[in-house]
């Protein structure tokens, strides 16, 4: 291998790798660049074993998407939308109760909630959603709210973020997902999602609820108009900022989806892409504990082979899965738990059924 690696270019990179030293963005790209794809999934696995072994990570958790009304109508995204539209919908505080109850016979550890930006929901709704969810079930772990809707929400407290982040946290909320990110880069956002938080603001929502010991996840949208420049700019801050606060879990590469989009005449991301933005992104971001093959976005299939890509978790099983769906995506919307065991298994990896923060519940 190491051999083919010479062959392929890549044999400074290697070096670097084994070393421990952080690769440049110019080393990034060449991984981007390079037609030996088994290469750069092989240095990828390096790193993944460096820091995880053969651990491969799943949960068991819940989505609720509380509502898709949203100001923002990002092009890429085919969830959003405006209020009057009929496909249009927001879920009372009862109909969250009842998400939580329909599903209480089942071993849930998680709940993943997110929304649109809604010009019309209150403050108190979202407390008020955190705290029936933790009322129905005391134990669960709340993931909640993007950085963009926490940006939001305090804009509608009259509040700073970091107090802002306090009161929710009060009400029940666990940790930060990490979606709203797309693509840092001005240019994508000026073309893509003018009306979003910025990068910037991005990022120092994140870094403020780290400072609180709130931890996060951070994604990257990738498919679409960027470039790998952009891409490799983005992942660098959140390099930058994970240096800084440590307190990124997981980076989740998402694979657009452009059907019902804006976008809709841009072509799906190949098999070979998606594997690519895996193992760069295990190769390039050198603390970030862990890289996240998302089924819902690649499929089961691909999935498992990101797992000698770079990748050690896989999420869960996600139960009722609107946004990516939303867009066109094939997989199904959810996965039983002896479903991700086998797949993992397969793969020749060791299943680690996990909490959101990574504590191990159960290693089959």
């Amino acid at each position: 291998m190491e051999e083919m690696l010479a062959m392929s270019g890549l044999n400074d990179i290697l070096c670097k790798i084994k070393d421990g030293e952080r690769l440049s963005i110019d080393d990034g790209a060449r991984l981007y660049r390079s037609s030996d794809l088994l290469a750069v999934g092989y240095l990828a696995n390096l790193v993944r074993e460096r820091i995880n072994g053969n651990n491969a990570y799943f949960i068991y958790n819940q989505h609720i998407n509380y509502s898709n009304i949203c100001t923002n109508l990002c092009k890429f995204c085919a969830f959003g939308k405006d209020a009057s539209s009929p496909l249009a919908y927001e879920m009372s505080i009862a109909d969250i109760r009842k998400k939580v109850e329909d599903r209480l016979d089942e071993p849930i550890t998680e709940i993943h909630m997110v929304g649109g930006i809604h010009p019309e929901l209150p403050f108190s709704y979202y407390l008020d959603a955190l705290s029936v969810i933790k009322e129905v079930r005391p134990d669960v772990h709340i993931q909640a709210f993007t950085c963009v809707e926490i940006a939001h929400l305090a804009g509608l407290a009259g509040l700073s973020v970091a107090d802002t982040l306090r009161e929710l946290t009060a009400a029940g909320l666990g940790s930060i997902p990490g979606g709203g990110a797309e693509v840092f880069s001005p240019r994508i956002r000026a073309k893509t999602c003018e009306k979003k938080l910025s990068g910037e603001g991005w990022l120092e929502v994140a870094k403020t609820a780290h400072r609180q010991g709130i931890r996060s996840n951070a994604t990257m949208l990738y498919g679409h108009i960027e470039t790998i420049e952009e891409r490799l700019e983005h992942m660098d801050m959140l390099r930058q900022a994970q240096d800084e606060t440590g307190g990124f879990m997981t980076f989740i590469p998402l694979a657009f989806h452009p059907k019902n989009t804006e976008m809709a005449d841009l072509s799906r991301s190949s098999g070979i892409e998606d594997l690519k933005n895996i193992a760069v992104a295990r190769c390039f971001l050198d603390n970030f504990p862990h890289v996240k093959a998302y089924w819902v976005m690649i499929g089961i299939k691909l999935a498992q082979v990101g797992l000698s890509f770079g990748a050690d978790d896989i999420d869960g099983t996600v139960k009722e899965e609107i946004i990516t769906h939303m867009a066109g995506a094939e997989t199904e919307q959810a996965q039983a738990r002896r479903e991700l065991v086998r797949i993992i298994r397969e793969a020749g990896r060791t299943p680690i059924e996990r909490d959101t923060l990574f504590n191990v519940i159960k290693t089959y």
